[in-house]
C-alpha cells in the first residue's frame, strides 16, 4: 500500500498538491536570510553562481525557492521513486530537473548541470545526496562550479525547532512557527586550473565550512 502512494506521489497532479501543502506549512515559519545580497548582486550583473547545501536541510529550501524563479536554477536528481517524488516537488519550486546521480549516469548528469549553469547561471547542489554519507561533500560541486565558470555559495539552514526524521541524512522539518535562518556563507572562487591536491583542498574547506551546521 506504502509503495503504491509513493507511486502516485511521483505523478504531475500530486507534485503540485505536494508542493501547495509544504508552501502553506513553510509559511508558518518565520523565516530570517541573511548575507543574500552579495551573490545576488553579482548573479544579477551577470555571474554564474552555484548554490550548495546539505540534503538535510532541503524542505526549508522549497519556502523560499520561489525568490529565484525566474532564472529556473538547475537541480541534480536520481531516478530512483524517492527522486522523482522530490524533483515533481521542485518543478513547482521553480527548479528545472537534471537527471542523473553521483553513483548513476553521473558524467552525464554533471555536463547537463555545467551546461545548465553556463546558460541560466544558477544552479543549486545538494552536496552530500542522493544517499549520503550525511555531511561528506563529494566533488561533483567543485565539478559543476569549475566547469561552468562560477562562483560557489555556500548556504545553511538553521531551525531553532525541528524534527529530524530516521533517515540515512536525518532529514530535518522546522516544527510550525519555528525561527529559521537560511545563511549564505562567504563564496568560495575557483581558480582557472587546478590539480587533483587543489581540487581535494576546496572541497575540504567547502565541507569543513558547512559541516557545523549540519545536525548529526
Amino acid at each position: 500500500m506504502f509503495k503504491e502512494l509513493r507511486k502516485i506521489a511521483k505523478t504531475k497532479p500530486a507534485g503540485i498538491i505536494i508542493y501547495g501543502i509544504i508552501r502553506l506549512y513553510c509559511a508558518t515559519l518565520r523565516i530570517k536570510i541573511e548575507n543574500e545580497e552579495e551573490w545576488f548582486n553579482y548573479l544579477e550583473q551577470g555571474g554564474k553562481v552555484l548554490l550548495c547545501g546539505w540534503h538535510q536541510q532541503f524542505f526549508a529550501g522549497i519556502r523560499f525557492a520561489t525568490r529565484y524563479r525566474k532564472y529556473r536554477p538547475a537541480l541534480m536528481s536520481s531516478k530512483s521513486l524517492d527522486g522523482q517524488i522530490a524533483a515533481g516537488i521542485a518543478r513547482w519550486a521553480g527548479f528545472y530537473t537534471v537527471w542523473g546521480s553521483s553513483s548513476r549516469s553521473a558524467a552525464a548528469a554533471l555536463k547537463g548541470m555545467i551546461r545548465r549553469l553556463r546558460d541560466y547561471r544558477l544552479a543549486v547542489h545538494l552536496l552530500d545526496g542522493p544517499r549520503g554519507p550525511a555531511g561528506e561533500v563529494k566533488s561533483g560541486a567543485i565539478a559543476i562550479a569549475h566547469g561552468a565558470k562560477a562562483i560557489i555559495i555556500p548556504s545553511v539552514v538553521i531551525a531553532d525547532r525541528a524534527w529530524y526524521m530516521g533517515s540515512w541524512d536525518r532529514f530535518m522539518i522546522p516544527k510550525p512557527f519555528a525561527r529559521v535562518t537560511v545563511k549564505y556563507l562567504p563564496k568560495i572562487e575557483l581558480p582557472r586550473k587546478m590539480d587533483k591536491a587543489e581540487f581535494e583542498n576546496i572541497r575540504k574547506r567547502l565541507e569543513d565550512t558547512m559541516r557545523p551546521y549540519l545536525h548529526l
